[in-house]
């Protein structure tokens, strides 16, 4: 009998990095991904189905990071990159074991182990995944193993967003994009930053008081059916942005800001919103911590490879957390049995969690619930690189010990389970204090007004162009402004600047973006296209080939022309 239903959902994203830079900051960063967490994790998949089992991963892959995997000169420079830690590992085994260093024996194993494993990781992507890896995505999401979800284009922080032709090019774009690639729209979406904000009223130019629709109208618009959030949005309290986590950039702390009334809500069941048929759920706020904390969650445990040390001469990870206190010069060698054993304990420990979660839910409220958690997909392998071990096991376990768990992708569980409830959310993100700081703040204000400027001046140009031009230089140089306008909204941009993670990296990007969209409008509004400037353009910032720039066409109050859809009764 059921005890209620599981949803595993990972949020996949990085920002575009094509040919600009490689390390720290750059196509390198990708290629770290690739290795420890996006082709690790095709390899559960694909191992768990071979023993019969789906895994039923809820599995976000953001447009702009699906277009940078299926890029030919990405996986090329992806294999070089692996051939580059074979070589630096390969002269490790030639230094060890050297007499004169520390435990050298054990250094030799461990250069062994990363020997082996960078080989394996080359042979699976060129010969298992042909280099593709969004086509073996694309595969087990066709055999239902996994559910993909789309995004905003470019991650693009909706709420902030000025006009509602750009907040649905965003949406729209991404939503053909996974179209594109994975062969079918995605039935749900993960708001960039988990951002939200409802609908409001404004004085438009004429004088007039107007309705501008909430975010859920924009995805309806888009045939996506459902969003994450996160708990504190639903329930009220704390947000996790107040807290010291583990996240695809690394550790952040910020600080907190007073909490959120409680709303008497949960998230043991998904909820539709108020003005339009589409659903929310949010992250179950126990059993994410549990992972989530850098300080109690199961990453932090001092066998664990540490990720933050790398040996001076070939880069390779020898060296295991020992404790959160330990200086990186203390820090002892890493174990990969230890390691890997403790990965049993606390996949144990999570399916057991997570049943009683449900069980508890049941007794005492007389029905089922749901628990989903949502992490950043780079958190396994990359960061804590035993994560992806820790997935297939919790999958493994549930399917041979907890049945009474009812494994789900998020679509199929608000289809099997539509939600009976509508409830207003607030505007909501996150970050810190749940609202929009990390995004807008003194740090990143001056952008803010660029941004919406370039908004404005897409759409007067777009809609001076209402009809697909003749003249295919002119045609090319629309779309590559659709693009470099979307690439320019990256949320990327004004959160690195805010945590100083790569704050002049991140500030150059968004400037380049921005001078290529003025340099692209002015050639098309002076009628004088260079077409060696546009082809150099187009070789950099190659993403979404079939864009079509007249999803920039003004809307007018609100409304979104030629894709207005009457809205369903709210129950079925």
């Amino acid at each position: 009998m059921s005890v209620g239903q599981f949803v595993f959902m990972l949020h996949s994203h990085l920002p575009y990095y094509r040919k600009a830079g490689m390390w720290p900051f750059g196509e390198e960063n990708l290629y770290e991904c690739m290795a420890e967490t996006y082709v690790p994790l095709l390899n559960a998949i694909s191992e768990l189905y071979d023993e019969g089992i789906k895994a039923k991963l809820t599995v976000g892959i953001t447009p702009i990071l699906a277009e940078q995997l299926n890029d030919e000169h990405l996986q090329n420079g992806f294999v070089k990159y692996i051939d580059a830690q074979i070589t630096a590992v390969s002269k490790d085994l030639e230094r060890y074991p050297d007499p004169k260093v520390a435990h050298s024996q054990h250094l030799k194993y461990l250069a062994k182990y990363y020997f082996d494993l960078w080989n394996k990781l080359r042979d699976d992507f060129v010969n298992k995944y042909e280099k593709n890896l969004i086509k073996y995505f694309k595969k087990y999401q066709d055999l239902g193993c996994i559910e993909i979800t789309t995004s905003g284009a470019t991650h693009g922080f909706s709420p902030l967003l000025a006009t509602d032709s750009n907040l649905n090019a965003q949406f729209k774009v991404g939503q053909d994009t996974t179209e594109r690639l994975f062969g079918k729209k995605a039935m749900g979406a993960w708001l960039p930053e988990c951002a939200y904000r409802q609908g409001y009223e404004y004085v438009g130019k004429d004088g007039k008081k107007h309705w501008r629709p909430a975010i859920e109208v924009t995805l309806q618009n888009n045939d996506i059916h459902y969003f994450f959030t996160d708990s504190h949005v639903i329930e009220g309290g704390n947000s996790i942005g107040n807290r010291r986590v583990i996240g695809v950039y690394g550790n952040i702390e910020y600080i907190p800001l007073p909490d959120r009334p409680k709303t008497g809500y949960d998230t043991y069941s998904a909820y539709w919103l108020p003005d339009a048929q589409v659903a929310v759920m949010g992250r179950n706020d126990r059993a994410s911590y549990q992972v989530w904390s850098a300080a109690d969650g199961y990453p932090g445990d001092g066998c664990f490879r540490e990720f933050h040390k790398r040996d001076d001469k070939s880069g390779m990870h020898y060296w295991r957390i020992t404790s959160p206190t330990t200086d990186l010069g203390d820090k002892m060698l890493y174990d990969p049995v230890l390691a890997f054993n403790k990965v049993n304990e606390n996949s144990d420990h999570y399916t057991t969690l997570i049943y009683h979660l449900l069980n508890d839910y049941k007794k005492a409220n007389g029905k089922e619930g749901l628990v989903m958690v949502s992490f950043d997909t780079e958190l396994y392998g990359h960061w804590w690189f035993e994560g992806i071990e820790f997935i297939k096991q919790v999958i493994k376990k549930f399917n041979q010990y907890l049945p009474e768990v009812e494994r789900m992708t998020a679509g199929e569980y608000v289809t099997k389970y539509p939600p009976k409830e509508a409830i207003q959310i607030p505007e909501s993100s996150w970050g810190q204090g749940g609202h929009f700081y990390v995004w807008q703040n003194h740090l990143t204000e001056w952008m803010w007004p660029i941004i919406h400027s370039c908004e404005k001046r897409m759409c007067a140009i777009v809609d001076a162009h209402a009809e697909i031009p003749e003249d295919k230089l002119l045609h090319r140089a629309l779309n590559q402004l659709a693009r470099e306008n979307l690439l320019l909204q990256s949320s990327d941009w004004p959160f690195l600047i805010t945590t100083w993670q790569a704050k002049d990296y991140a500030t150059d990007r968004f400037n380049e973006h921005v001078d290529r969209f003025s340099l692209i409008a002015d050639m098309i509004e002076s009628g004088n296209i260079d077409d060696a400037k546009l082809k150099e353009i187009e070789s950099i910032d190659n993403c979404f080939p079939v864009i079509d720039y007249r999803v920039y066409q003004s809307i007018t109050e609100g409304v979104i022309p030629q894709q207005e859809k009457k809205l369903a009764p709210l129950y079925n």
